[in-house]
């Protein structure tokens, strides 16, 4: 059964806001149409990162772990991690809307922009000799640019709150699949091409890694929305 360890994972992540989409206060059913288009472009996205960073070997998958069904190079597994989890964290986002709708880390979306995009923009570029530090803080930064030029601080107040809740779940799945509760890792990480940073088992590289994964999709999702609000102006 040990073969099935990360779908286990991918199932965890998603059990419960499948579950709970058809809740009568969050709704989270009636969105999916509006989350689906962005989740697609950003996991196709993810993925041919994730087939370059595979083929150039700053990672790889233990087989003993997976099913061992591939397509392009990747475990099919991974094809719906950049489903899955997306799914799960944007389920979070809407539950902490309804929850919190005076929105209270709103005043935090600038000073957030203003400080992470010039530090994650300027690690990047002090760490080209580690692909995955460089290229995950680069596209991290200029993934949030080019959200707050879109949508300014809006929704970051928002983004923020589901962030910072969404790494507890984070830290639990990435722990698995980084070796926390087995004697190998599902996913193996060539050490020279990171910091060698770890919170438990997981690259300190994760934490953004999965911050430009929410922000994306978010990003969609919000801009499908607000268009699915617009009401037509009568003649």
């Amino acid at each position: 059964m040990e073969k099935y360890l990360y779908f286990g994972v991918l199932l965890f992540a998603i059990s419960y806001p499948l579950a709970q989409s058809f809740e009568h206060r969050i709704r989270y059913a009636s969105k999916w149409g509006m989350i689906l288009p962005g989740m697609l472009i950003t996991a196709a996205f993810f993925l041919i990162w994730d087939v370059w960073f595979t083929n150039m070997g700053v990672w790889e998958f233990n087989p003993t772990y997976i099913s061992g069904l591939y397509l392009i190079n990747l475990p099919v597994e991974e094809w719906l991690f950049f489903l899955v989890i997306p799914f799960a964290c944007i389920f979070i986002y809407e539950v902490l809307i309804y929850f919190f709708p005076s929105d209270p880390l709103q005043d935090l979306g600038k000073p957030f922009v203003y400080i992470m995009v010039p530090f994650l923009i300027g690690f990047g570029l002090l760490h080209l000799d580690k692909w995955y530090t460089s290229v995950n803080f680069l596209i991290g930064g200029l993934a949030l640019l080019i959200h707050f030029l879109i949508f300014n601080d809006k929704y970051l107040g928002k983004f923020i709150f589901a962030y910072f809740v969404h790494l507890i779940p984070f830290f639990l799945c990435n722990g698995i699949l980084t070796g926390g509760v087995t004697e190998e890792p599902v996913v193996i990480y060539n050490n020279a091409e990171n910091l060698g940073i770890r919170i438990w088992t997981v690259p300190i590289e994760d934490s953004i890694y999965s911050m430009t994964l929410l922000l994306m999709n978010i990003s969609f999702f919000e801009g499908i929305r607000s268009q699915k609000t617009i009401q037509p102006i009568s003649s």
